[in-house]
């Protein structure tokens, strides 16, 4: 009996933990947070989506295929994922601090997408800007930045 229950948790913890999950990647882990936001208010509009999907293609410079992909991709792991601890620290360990205040911007961009900022998405935009270490100034500045080209356009 003993023999059986050691052979069960030898086999369990030999199946390496990854081998059905998608490798993280700076693009995933971006795309992963970015479609938090989407999802921060329980409801995604068209405008949200296709802002989205023009942010990645220029910032990876991916194809619509290819966006369209790693977008399905980043939704399934937010769907699966219990926080976010494996895309900010990924960003954290790879992105210098501007590129993670880009992302911030990034952020606040997706948020006004449709026009109206939800108190979820702010209050999500925050919190993910804490755990990417962005000084609470530069998350201000970067709303007020991306709320006066909004007014603009």
């Amino acid at each position: 009996m003993l023999d059986t229950v050691q052979q069960f948790f030898q086999r369990v913890l030999a199946t390496p933990q990854s081998a059905n999950r998608d490798v993280i990647t700076p693009q995933l882990a971006v795309a992963a947070l970015l479609s938090e936001i989407l999802r921060a208010d329980y409801e995604t509009e068209p405008e949200e989506l296709a802002m989205l999907r023009r942010m990645l293609m220029a910032q990876f410079s991916l194809d619509e295929v290819a966006v369209d992909e790693l977008v399905d991709q980043a939704q399934r792991q937010v769907d699966q994922a219990v926080d976010h601890f494996q895309y900010v620290s990924l960003l954290n360990e790879r992105y210098d601090y501007d590129q993670r205040v880009e992302l911030i911007a990034a952020m606040w961009r997706l948020a006004y997408a449709d026009h109206e900022l939800a108190a979820l998405e702010e209050h999500r935009i925050r919190r993910l800007a804490d755990l990417l270490y962005v000084t609470h100034s530069d998350f201000i500045r970067t709303k007020l930045t991306v709320l006066g080209e909004f007014k603009r356009s």
